[in-house]
């Protein structure tokens, strides 16, 4: 038996419901939690305590919207288990909220490339820690109070889908110019101690083939989780970059929190690989991290416009979130 095609009736009544939830959001959502959708799709998955330092600045009012959001079911959540202690809740975007960031850029939502099933995996991955751990890092540069503002953050999921046939980033993040500073760009590669210095110093020939395909010479930070690995990841970075064809388009610098934990990735604990005469010390900031590479060129001007950096293709369906949410309007 042929089944009956559904009426333009059911049609209407199926959609009701539909149309009705994005209504009753379109009255709930403020500016800074459509930032945070935005967020969470970009970044896949954040913590209470990442949330409240980028948009929030208090853990309370924290919790209090994230769990107003939670009810209006555009945000999910989940607690991954610790030997000691208890985790914070780890946010991820549900359907309701991809459907909302979804029609704000005109996209159906298939085309986010998202799907609520491998939101929550992220739950049992094993890459979970070092996720976090990422997000950690450019949270706390994005909420630095020293000069030179985090104002590009780019997922490890948007580097790969850039630039995966030839390297994997962490992330790609953007500092604002300041007095004495035309900024600076870079990709980070975020070190648990879980790889091999052979692997570590093997991503090399990647970013030199990156650099070499788009004519774009970009920092390259390792964060490293010690002082002991850090001095033997220098060694194998050092010899490893002696065998690239353009060793200069590759420049490379390390820091651990070992080094004046206080200060963060911001502080005065980056050591360029070749520190060049213009360095002020042994360690520097990363805003002022461009001196040690003279050859480096980056116009102020473009800094806010990403003309430095590879544009955006068909592969990345929609452009990346600031680091901060929006201070004008009602949040």
């Amino acid at each position: 038996m042929t089944p009956t095609p559904p009426s333009p009736h059911d049609s209407a009544r199926s959609a009701g419901p539909v149309l009705a939830g994005r209504a009753r959001l379109a009255g709930i959502l403020t500016a800074r939690d459509r930032w945070l959708l935005w967020m969470l799709w970009e970044h896949r998955v954040l913590t209470t305590t990442q949330i409240s330092a980028l948009a929030f600045g208090a853990t309370r009012r924290a919790t209090r919207r994230l769990l107003t959001l939670h009810q209006a079911g555009v945000i999910d959540r989940f607690r991954p288990h610790r030997p000691v202690g208890t985790a914070p809740w780890h946010w991820i975007l549900a359907p309701a909220g991809a459907a909302v960031l979804a029609a704000e850029h005109g996209l159906d939502i298939r085309e986010l490339r998202w799907r609520h099933d491998r939101a929550l995996a992220l739950a049992h991955s094993l890459h979970l820690e070092h996720d976090i751990g990422v997000a950690d890092w450019f949270t706390t540069l994005a909420t630095n109070p020293e000069p030179g503002t985090l104002n590009l953050w780019w997922s490890q999921t948007r580097c790969a889908r850039l630039w995966g046939d030839l390297a994997r980033p962490d992330g790609y993040g953007r500092l604002d110019p300041t007095p004495g500073s035309t900024g600076v760009e870079f990709f980070l590669e975020y070190d648990c101690g879980t790889e091999s210095l052979t692997q570590l110093a093997g991503k090399l020939h990647g970013y030199s083939n990156l650099a070499a395909a788009t004519g774009i010479t970009t920092p390259l930070l390792f964060w490293l989780p010690t002082a002991r690995r850090e001095a033997t990841a220098r060694t194998a970075l050092a010899a490893a970059a002696t065998g690239l064809d353009h060793p200069d388009t590759v420049p490379i610098a390390t820091a651990t929190p070992e080094h004046t934990p206080e200060a963060g990735p911001a502080g005065e604990v980056w050591l360029p690989l070749h520190p060049a005469p213009a360095c002020p010390g042994p360690r520097i900031s990363l805003a002022r991290l461009a001196t040690a590479w003279p050859h480096l060129h980056l116009d102020p001007a473009a800094a806010s416009t990403g003309e430095n950096s590879t544009a955006l293709d068909r592969r990345v369906v929609i452009p990346p979130p600031s680091p901060r949410p929006p201070r004008h309007g009602r949040l």
